[in-house]
């Protein structure tokens, strides 16, 4: 009776976990909603920042407007298993690196956008997606 009692608890328990965490994974992940996928710009600057992490990587960008003011951009990038599959490493990209990013900008105007492609100095090319075409 109490290993009855014990599992009809478990399973009650772990069904109200569910129902409280679904919402919070089913909101987490926005896809490419977010960003103006039939525009791309490109973005030159020095890198400030390179995270190599889950869920998704993120390169922060350094850069100046037409007036001169520093402009703080995000530049969300795949998993390090997306990007470590298109032969990235986590060293792949440093601090104080001059990059010329290519991607798709945020709806909301933001400094925030979607990579699609990274160029070095030296015309040498990363891409987030093995056979990416862009």
């Amino acid at each position: 009776m109490k290993s009855r009692i014990g599992i009809v608890l478990g399973v009650t328990l772990g069904a109200a976990l569910l129902v409280f965490m679904a919402p919070g994974y089913l909101f987490a992940h926005h896809g490419l909603s977010a960003y103006d996928m039939t525009k791309t710009i490109s973005v030159k600057g020095t890198v400030t920042e390179f995270a190599f992490v889950n869920p998704h990587s993120a390169i922060h960008l350094e850069t100046k407007d037409d007036k001169g003011n520093v402009e703080q951009w995000l530049v969300e990038a795949d998993s390090p298993n997306n990007l470590a599959r298109a032969g990235w490493k986590k060293d792949s990209i440093k601090t104080g690196d001059q990059l010329t990013i290519v991607g798709n900008r945020a709806k909301d105007g933001s400094k925030v956008m979607r990579l699609q492609k990274v160029i070095f100095p030296d015309g040498r090319e990363l891409k987030p997606r093995e056979g990416d075409e862009y």
